[in-house]
């Protein structure tokens, strides 16, 4: 069962990027290896490739991580979503921070997200700790995927980085997509709308609801998607706005099955320039040939059990995890199936840092269980795999 925390939010963008595995996937299957290897020109002018920070080659691994058996047979991959109105992919607040852990036997997905105001030991070269989303306006990819594997004893080298101009052209592409709504999301829509389609300069049209409309399924174009993917003003706050980007990411995934061929041209061409990444086009192209077999299957957020804490003298909300080796533990378990992981030295000794500044200890896990879990307000983002 998915845990979720209840939290306040601000300024938050909302940034999708798996939708490039399987884009590129989808391409290599279906179209000509010539208009692939086009298109492949046009990945990364997004953000400045040749920035030392955007190579992966010197990130952070924990001491035995590397050498790990259980991750063996699994390919991790950081996704990333900016919060960048210009189309400047570098440093900015990484609002959109998903793990997506690929098992290379049975092509099963699994999705995790980041909470971005997750208290973590953000610059692990420096042991400072702050949070989870400053990490990338500080060090852009290397740092944040540092950061991950640091706190998370994890080995991702990886990442895609998009902002949401490019989501909203995808989901366009696609021709849109379909999504259980209660009245109460359709008129946050419609209110985040207005800004979506200022900074995207995409067209769309308000939702007709009243608020005692009953829940039902809606048809969203990329304007329209990428703000119900931003509603933060519903119960569950956070926690629940990222259930709603994993399932829109989902949708985007069935609707690009569905749809094969006709839309690649117009893709390649829309959203490619809007990316930023870490893989190359032959590892792409090498990807490719499965794309039929990827599938979701389970998506969740982390931290698990957590608590919030105003910092003293601050006006900072942060997200305790309670305690950081637990949900360690509790994420090996999710991803790997690891029941019986035992976290590194360097995890232990975040873990036991903050518990120290926070007071949130051992003592404190029945109350952050309690306060982890959002009550279901009827929407299909409720739904828990």
């Amino acid at each position: 069962m998915t845990k979720r925390k209840k939290t306040k939010k601000k300024g938050n963008i909302v940034l999708f990027i798996i939708e490039l595995l399987i884009l590129a996937v989808l391409i290599m299957g279906v179209f000509l290896y010539a208009q692939l290897s086009q298109g492949l020109r046009q990945l990364g002018s997004g953000g400045d490739q040749n920035d030392p920070n955007a190579k992966t080659d010197e990130v952070v691994i924990n001491e035995g991580v590397a050498t790990n058996g259980g991750l063996t047979g699994y390919q991790n991959i950081m996704l990333i979503g900016v919060d960048s109105r210009e189309g400047n992919l570098d440093y900015s607040n990484s609002d959109v921070m998903i793990i997506a852990s690929i098992n290379n036997d049975n092509w099963e997905v699994r999705l995790v997200s980041l909470y971005r105001d997750t208290y973590l030991c953000f610059d692990p070269e420096n042991y400072k700790f702050n949070k989870a989303n400053e990490a990338y306006a500080r060090g852009s990819a290397r740092q944040l995927l540092s950061m991950v594997n640091a706190n998370l004893d994890l080995n991702i080298t990886q990442y895609v980085t998009v902002d949401f101009s490019a989501v909203a052209k995808l989901i366009d592409d696609l021709g849109g997509i379909t999504v259980y709504m209660t009245a109460q999301e359709v008129i946050h829509l419609n209110n985040y709308c207005k800004e979506t389609s200022q900074t995207t300069g995409l067209d769309y049209e308000p939702i007709e609801v009243s608020e005692t409309d009953e829940p039902r399924n809606y048809d969203l174009n990329g304007v329209q998607a990428v703000s119900y993917a931003r509603i933060r003003y519903t119960a569950g706050a956070d926690p629940k706005r990222t259930a709603r980007q994993r399932l829109v990411i989902e949708k985007i995934v069935d609707k690009a099955r569905a749809r094969g061929l006709s839309a690649v041209q117009d893709i390649i061409k829309d959203v490619f320039p809007y990316v930023k990444t870490s893989f190359s086009s032959a590892q792409i192209i090498k990807m490719a040939a499965n794309m039929f077999n990827y599938q979701i299957v389970l998506t969740t957020g982390f931290p698990f059990e957590h608590l919030e804490r105003t910092w003293v003298g601050s006006a900072k909300d942060v997200v305790v995890p309670v305690t950081l080796k637990d949900n360690v533990q509790e994420l090996h378990e999710f991803l790997f199936a690891d029941e019986d992981y035992q976290v590194s030295e360097t995890v232990q000794g975040y873990s036991d840092e903050i518990v120290y500044v926070s007071g949130y200890g051992e003592e404190s896990r029945e109350k952050a269980a309690a306060a982890s879990v959002i009550p279901n307000s009827g929407g299909e983002a409720d739904i828990v795999r």
